[in-house]
């Protein structure tokens, strides 16, 4: 895996060799940065990554120089990754914490201006993740949440839906609130 662009653009890195997760593919990552580079100012942006995984979109979000990251990975391993290659790359932008993503989120008092939710693809409760996002106030007013999915779940029923980008098996979807 490599950071696409930024500051750290060519950078590779390796999962974990015991990691589980489904990384987010080179060519989507650089696909949703391209759709996020006509769209915001990445200075200025506070960004949550729930279910982060290996890092890649944490890394790359950080690389094109988000004010401030904050990583929330439940599994140990994958956690344990992030963490080492934040240090080794003296990202001081990327926060990592171990939680469970609903946990965190129910918990939350912060706003974020850009969240990026990418859960498991069997997730049984996309819906739930995308209210409780949206009805609690964790979304700044004039942000972004981007949930990636698999091409069998569909969120474009769902309120403040603005569009899906696909790339491959890789699905975005978009959120507002001010649809």
């Amino acid at each position: 895996m490599r950071i696409i662009g930024g500051k750290l653009k060519g950078r590779r890195f390796t999962p974990p060799s015991n990691f589980k997760g489904r990384p987010t593919t080179d060519f989507a990552r650089e696909s949703l940065c391209s759709i996020l580079d006509n769209r915001i100012d990445w200075e200025g942006q506070t960004v949550l990554d729930l279910f982060a995984g290996s890092g890649a979109v944490s890394f790359e979000f950080a690389s094109r120089g988000a004010k401030e990251v904050t990583a929330i990975e439940l599994d140990h391993t994958a956690y344990r990754g992030i963490q080492k290659n934040a240090l080794d790359w003296e990202l001081r932008n990327v926060r990592v914490l171990r939680s469970d993503a609903f946990r965190f989120l129910r918990k939350q008092k912060k706003t974020w201006s850009l969240i990026f939710a990418d859960p498991p693809y069997d997730l049984p409760n996309f819906d739930e993740l995308v209210k409780v996002i949206l009805e609690g106030g964790l979304l700044e007013a004039d942000g972004l949440l981007i949930v990636e999915h698999g091409e069998y779940t569909k969120l474009d029923k769902l309120p403040n839906f603005q569009e899906t980008r696909n790339y491959g098996h890789v699905h975005f979807s978009f959120f507002t609130l001010d649809s």
